[in-house]
C-alpha cells in the first residue's frame, strides 16, 4: 500500500497542470527550439484561433500554447473560443504530422472538454477515433495525460461513453493504468468508472481483465485515484462474474488492509461498498468467514465512530442477507449482535440501516429467537423518535418481527409498543402506518393484548388508515379490523367512530388484497344484527353480490361475508331468499317483509313503525315479550304476541291490533278472519317452520305455512 497523503477537500482542477506549462514554454516547434510563452488578450483572440490554419508548423504551435493559456483561464473564456469556431480546427490538428502540433492540440482539446458545449460539437464532429489514436503506447506521456483527460470529459454522457467503447476505447484505456504517470492513470480511472455505469462495458471489462489493474490501484499513493479504484470495483462487482475475479485475485484481501489502515479512513466508506459486494457471493462469503475476515468486518463496524461506515456495513449485511444460505451463515456468526449495537447509534442513518438489517435477517427462524430479547426493546424505542424515517424502519423491523411469531409479539407488548403504535397511524408516512398497522394486526390475535389496544382507543386511531389514498395502507388498515373488532364492544366503537363508511369503500377497491382484507374485516363486524343492518344501509351486501359474481374479483372472504350478513340479518336473508337454514335462529325484532328483489333495501322496523297504513301487504314482527294475550287453545303451539297489519306505524299500535284480535292473532285485509286463514299472507311458501323453534313468540312462519 504507498503511502497515504493528505487528501484535499476537492481535488485541483483537472486542467490546472503547471507542470505541463513548463514543459510547453521550454519547447519549440523541433523540439529544441526555445521561446517566451504567447500574452494574448481577449480582443486578440479570433486574431489567434485564424493561425490555427496557418500552414507553418511553428505558427500553430505558438498558437496552440496561446489558446492553452487563454482556455486555462475559466469557462468564460473556453465558451469564447468555441464561439470563434476554435474547436474545428483543433480536431484537424490532433492528425497532423508534426508531434508538438498534435500534442499541443491535444492538451487543448483536454481543457475544452469539460465545457458541455464543447463537448456536443466533438460528438457532432465525430473525433472520438483521433483522440483515442492519441493513447498508442508509442505517444508521449503529455499526449496521453490530455487524451484521457478529454475521453474522461466526454465520458460523463451516455452517446460519448457509446463512441468510447465502439471505437476500441477500453483497451488503451486499461493498458494506461499502468502508466508512471499518476495524472494518466487517474484520467483513465476515472474514464473507466464512468463507462462501467453502462451493462456491456462492464461485461468488456471483465473479457479485457481489467480488475488486476484497478486493484493495483488501492496502492498508490495519490487519495483520488484510490477512491477512483474503488469506486471502479463498487460497479464492477454488481456482476457475479467480476465477483469471482475479484476473489480470485486476492481482492478482497486489499479491501481489508485498506479498511485496517486508520490513515485510509476516508477510503473506508467505499470499500465497504465493494465489500458489501463480495458479501452477495456466497463462494466469497464462505472464504471470508473461514479467514475469520467476517468477524473482523463486523468488529470494526460495530467500534467504528464514523457514522457512514456504520451505516454501509449495515447496508452490506442487508444487501447479502436476503440470500437464505447467506443469512443462516450470518446467523452463526452472529450478526445479531452487530446490528442490535448500531440501534444505539445516534446517527439516525445507521439506526435506520440497521432496522433494515435486522428485517431482513429476521427471516431466518434463529434470528427471530435471538431478537426476542436483544432488539425489540430497542426497537420500541425508536418507534419514539423524532425522525419519522427512524419510526418506519423501527416498525417495519417489528412488522416482520412479529408475524407468525407469538413471543416476539408478547415481548413488543411487554416492552410497551402498543401505544407508540398507534400514536404511528396518525404518521404522514404511509409506510410508517402500514408496518404499524401490521404490527398490532399481530398483536390482535391475542385476546388479553387486544383488550389493552381496545384501551388505547384503536378503533377510532383506525379511521385516518382506512381512509388512506395508499392501497397498502388500506389493506394494513381493513385486515387490522379484521383482528380487533372481534367482540361487540370494539364493533361499537368501529361504527361509532365513522369507521364502517370508509371500510365498506374498501370492498369497491381494485387491488385483490384491499379487497380481500376489507371483506374479512366486513365478515368480523357482521357477526351482529345490529351491525350487519347498519353494513346493508351502507351497501355491503349489494357490493359483494356484486363482487361475488365476478369470477376475477371475488375470494373467500367476499362469499363468506356476504353470507354472513345474511345470516346475521334474517329478516333481510328471509325476504331475499324465502327460507332460512336450521341454523338460523329467530329472536324478537325478526319481521317478514315480503319477498323483495336483489338490489332492493330493507326498510329497517324503525322506518316501517314510521309509516302510515296503506294497502300494501302485511308485515309479520316477531316480539314475544310485547303481548299480554294468551293463545286459543287450539292454537297451543302457535304465538299470540304477532301482530300482522296492513303497516307498522309503531310498537304501540301493534300490540293493540294484537290485543284486538285475541281469537286470531291475525289482522286481515278484509276484516274477516276466515279469509285470512284460508289466504297465505305472504304469497309464497314458508318452508322455515322446519327450522324454527316452538317456544312461545317464535311460531309465526309455522302459522304461514299452514295457510299455504
Amino acid at each position: 500500500m504507498g503511502k497515504k497523503i493528505k487528501k484535499e477537500a476537492e481535488p485541483p482542477p483537472k486542467d490546472v497542470l503547471p507542470r505541463n506549462l513548463q514543459r510547453l514554454n521550454t519547447m519549440g516547434a523541433a523540439g529544441n527550439l526555445y521561446f517566451d510563452p504567447l500574452t494574448i488578450e481577449s480582443k486578440k483572440v479570433a486574431t489567434v484561433v485564424l493561425m490555427l490554419n496557418s500552414p507553418e508548423e511553428e505558427i500553430l504551435a505558438k498558437a496552440c500554447e496561446a489558446i492553452y493559456r487563454f482556455a486555462l483561464k475559466g469557462e468564460e473564456n473556453k465558451a469564447t473560443l468555441l464561439e470563434l469556431g476554435a474547436v474545428e480546427p483543433l480536431t484537424k490538428l490532433l492528425t497532423h504530422e508534426d508531434k508538438i502540433v498534435r500534442r499541443n492540440a491535444t492538451m487543448i482539446l483536454g481543457i475544452l472538454a469539460s465545457n458541455n458545449d464543447v463537448k456536443k460539437l466533438l460528438r457532432e464532429l465525430d473525433v472520438m477515433s483521433s483522440v483515442i489514436a492519441q493513447l498508442a503506447p508509442e505517444e508521449e506521456v503529455l499526449i496521453h495525460e490530455f487524451a484521457t483527460l478529454c475521453l474522461a470529459n466526454m465520458s460523463a454522457e451516455y452517446t460519448s461513453k457509446v463512441q468510447i467503447y465502439e471505437h476500441g476505447g477500453l483497451e488503451p484505456l486499461i493498458r494506461l493504468l499502468a502508466s508512471p504517470d499518476p495524472d494518466v492513470k487517474k484520467n483513465s480511472i476515472e474514464c473507466i468508472y464512468n463507462l462501467a455505469q453502462d451493462f456491456q462495458c462492464r461485461a468488456m471489462l471483465q473479457e479485457l481483465n481489467a480488475i488486476p489493474s484497478i486493484l493495483d490501484l488501492l496502492k498508490s499513493e495519490y487519495p483520488i485515484i484510490q477512491l477512483l479504484a474503488l469506486k471502479t470495483l463498487g460497479v464492477i462487482t454488481n456482476d457475479k462474474e467480476a465477483r469471482a475475479m475479484l476473489r480470485d485475485n486476492q481482492g478482497v484481501d486489499h479491501l481489508i488492509k485498506v479498511l485496517e489502515t486508520k490513515e485510509l479512513n476516508d477510503l473506508h466508506t467505499e470499500a465497504l461498498s465493494v465489500m458489501a459486494n463480495c458479501l452477495e457471493d456466497m463462494d466469497t462469503l464462505v472464504l471470508i468467514q473461514q479467514t475469520g475476515i467476517l468477524k473482523k468486518l463486523l468488529s470494526f463496524a460495530e467500534n467504528s465512530t464514523i457514522p457512514d461506515i456504520q451505516k454501509n456495513a449495515a447496508k452490506a449485511i442487508t444487501k447479502a442477507a436476503y440470500d437464505p444460505e447467506i443469512r443462516k451463515l450470518f446467523h452463526e456468526q452472529e450478526v445479531e449482535k452487530c446490528l442490535v449495537a448500531l440501534l444505539g447509534s445516534e446517527n439516525d442513518g445507521t439506526k435506520i440501516a440497521a432496522c433494515q438489517a435486522i428485517s431482513v435477517m429476521c427471516e431466518n427462524s434463529g434470528s427471530k429467537e435471538f431478537f426476542n430479547n436483544q432488539g425489540i426493546p430497542q426497537l420500541i424505542q425508536l418507534l419514539k423518535s423524532d425522525s419519522e424515517e427512524v419510526r418506519e424502519a423501527a416498525a417495519l423491523a417489528l412488522a416482520n418481527l412479529t408475524t407468525c411469531n407469538t413471543a416476539n409479539v408478547i415481548a413488543a407488548a411487554e416492552a410497551d409498543g402498543i401505544d407508540p403504535l398507534i400514536n404511528i397511524l396518525s404518521s404522514n408516512r404511509d409506510g410508517a402506518i402500514a408496518n404499524a398497522a401490521t404490527v398490532l394486526a399481530n398483536m390482535a390475535m391475542q385476546e388479553p393484548l387486544r383488550v389493552k389496544m381496545q384501551n388505547h382507543d384503536v378503533m377510532h386511531a383506525l379511521l385516518g388508515p382506512l381512509c388512506s389514498a395508499n392501497t397498502v395502507v388500506q389493506s394494513k388498515a381493513a385486515l387490522m379490523v379484521a383482528t380487533t373488532a372481534c367482540d361487540v364492544e370494539a364493533r361499537t366503537e368501529l361504527r361509532n367512530s365513522g369507521g364502517l363508511e370508509p371500510l365498506v369503500e374498501l370492498l369497491c377497491s381494485k387491488n385483490d388484497e384491499v379487497r380481500r382484507h376489507a371483506s374479512w374485516a366486513v365478515m368480523v363486524c357482521a357477526n351482529d344484527e345490529l351491525m350487519a343492518v347498519e353494513l346493508f344501509r351502507l351497501g355491503a351486501l349489494d357490493i359483494l353480490e356484486e363482487i361475488n359474481l365476478s369470477v376475477s374479483r371475488k375470494n373467500k372472504f367476499s362469499e363468506a361475508a356476504y353470507n354472513k350478513l345474511l345470516n346475521n340479518y334474517l329478516s333481510l336473508k328471509y325476504s331475499l331468499t324465502g327460507y332460512l337454514s336450521s341454523s338460523n335462529i329467530i329472536n324478537d325484532g325478526f319481521y317478514d317483509y315480503g319477498r323483495i328483489n336483489p338490489g332492493t333495501k330493507l326498510l329497517p322496523l324503525k322506518d316501517l313503525c314510521l309509516q302510515e297504513p296503506s294497502d300494501l301487504r302485511a308485515v309479520l314482527l316477531v316480539n314475544s315479550k310485547s303481548s299480554d294475550v294468551s293463545p286459543p287453545a287450539s292454537m297451543e303451539d302457535k304465538s299470540s304476541d304477532i301482530g300482522y297489519g296492513r303497516s307498522i306505524s309503531s310498537s304501540s299500535s301493534l300490540r293493540r291490533v294484537s290485543k284486538e284480535k285475541t281469537n286470531y292473532p291475525f289482522s286481515t285485509r278484509s276484516g274477516s278472519p276466515t279469509e285470512d286463514k284460508l289466504e297465505p299472507t305472504s304469497g309464497r311458501n314458508t318452508a322455515v317452520s322446519k327450522s324454527t323453534t316452538k317456544e312461545k313468540g317464535s311460531s309465526a312462519l309455522q302459522m304461514n305455512s299452514e295457510h299455504s
